[in-house]
Formats: C-alpha cells, sequence, structure tokens
C-alpha cells in the first residue's frame, strides 16, 4: 500500500494533510515532537475515518530524528512515497531583541528539518512504485512579500523556497519537488486578536481553511508534470 509521511502532523494543518491523504488511500506516518496526545488522536482520527493505517512517530526532525523518522516509516509500511515536510514553528520578534542563537533556532526548526527528511527519504522516494514520489515543503506567503518583527521566520520560509528549486532540479526526474505558501490560515493557534486585522488584507476577506492547504497538498501529490514550484494559497494577499 503507498505510504506517506507529514511533519509536524499533531495538529493544525499537518493533521489536515495527513487525514486527507489517508482518505485518498495512503497509509500515514504522524511525526510529532511534544504533543504525544494530539498526535495519538490524529492516528486514531485517521483509522477511524478511513481504512487506512497510521502511526505517530516522536522525533525532532531537524538533525538525526529524520532518519528515526524515516526507518519507521519504512519499518511500518515498507516504503515511502510521498513526503509533506511540514514541521516548523512561528514566533514574532523585533530583529534588536533577537539573539543569533534564536534565529538559528527558528531555522533548524523550519529549514534543516526540511532538508534533513528529504534527505533521508530520497532514496527510499526513488524507490517507490508510486507514479510521480515526491516531496511537499510548507513555506509561507510571508517568504514573498516579507512581514515585519518576523525576519527570522520570514527568512527560514524563502529559505524552503530555494531548497525546494535546489531540490527540484537535483531529484529529478524520480522525484518531484514543490512547495506550498499559505496566506492566513485559521488553525488552533491562531491569534484572535488579530484576525479582523489580517483579513483587511486579504482580497477574499477571510482566513483560509486547514482543509484547503490540504486540498493544495493533494493536487501537489498527484501533479505527475509540476516540480520546482511554489502554489500559493493565500485568497490573494500576496497580489498587493
Amino acid at each position: 500500500m503507498p505510504a506517506a509521511i507529514v511533519t509536524g502532523s499533531a495538529r493544525g494543518i499537518g493533521r489536515a494533510i495527513a487525514l486527507r491523504f489517508a482518505a485518498d488511500g495512503y497509509d500515514v506516518v504522524l511525526n510529532y515532537r511534544t504533543s504525544e496526545q494530539a498526535a495519538e488522536e490524529t492516528a486514531s482520527s485517521v483509522e477511524e475515518r478511513t481504512d487506512r493505517a497510521a502511526v505517530a512517530v516522536r522525533a525532532d526532525v531537524s538533525g538525526d530524528g529524520a532518519e528515526t523518522l524515516v526507518d519507521r516509516a519504512v519499518d511500518e509500511f515498507g516504503g515511502v512515497d510521498h513526503v509533506v515536510n511540514n514541521a516548523g514553528i512561528e514566533e514574532a520578534r523585533p530583529t534588536a531583541d533577537l539573539p543569533t542563537a534564536d534565529f538559528d533556532r527558528v531555522m533548524d526548526n523550519n529549514v534543516n528539518s526540511a532538508y534533513a527528511v528529504s534527505r533521508a527519504a530520497a532514496p527510499h522516494l526513488r524507490r517507490s512504485t508510486a507514479e510521480t514520489p515526491s516531496i511537499t515543503n510548507l513555506s509561507s506567503f510571508v517568504a514573498l512579500v516579507g512581514y515585519a518583527e518576523e525576519a527570522h521566520y520570514v527568512a527560514s520560509k524563502a529559505a524552503i523556497l530555494g531548497l525546494t528549486k535546489s531540490l527540484a532540479v537535483e531529484f529529478a526526474p524520480d522525484v518531484r519537488v514543490n512547495a506550498i505558501a499559505p496566506g492566513h490560515i485559521e488553525t488552533d493557534m491562531t491569534d484572535q486578536s488579530r484576525v479582523a486585522e489580517n483579513e483587511a488584507t486579504v482580497p477574499l476577506g477571510r482566513y483560509g481553511h486547514v482543509d484547503e492547504i490540504a486540498d493544495a497538498a493533494a493536487y501537489l501529490r498527484d501533479a505527475s508534470y509540476v516540480t520546482g514550484e511554489t502554489l500559493r494559497v493565500d485568497g490573494g494577499v500576496t497580489l498587493g
């Protein structure tokens, strides 16, 4: 059976992507670092809602945990057909108050994790029997426009775009690599005090839903002639 890894999938966008992939017929390997209960609940939801299997793996995928995660996927399901690199953190802080160590921490979580998992999974993806094995990296609309007091986060998400293009060239023709740049997406972590202010900047006038990002991930998973692209799912916020 086909299998997919979705990092950072205990809740939010990662959870929605895992559920969508399972609904589409994929066994899924979930990943978390601290949210064990949420990850186990997501795994249970996968198995209750679909006829697919799910396993939750605790691993810090910015380092050696990437190999652990991929090895577990191979052990459980015999291989890897698709990877979604969603793990990451977001925080706002003025640059003047941001030590280099904290900048590095965000880069580790957001960029090194995508690189490490992609590197670990690549040999298995190349052996996949799927028609078009793929990697999808989660970036952000802020990588395209910049954002005040989030230089570290914006830099990490911009780096994802460069990583995506480079891996797309290097891994072709065996593995496709694309990115998604979500806009303002409603999750359990959304700062409700800023919703009205943010929605005023969105041409479609609302926050996106996590399922709309999952739809994009499913499209890129199956888009056999698309690689090296960034799909903006942002309600038009980057148009201005």
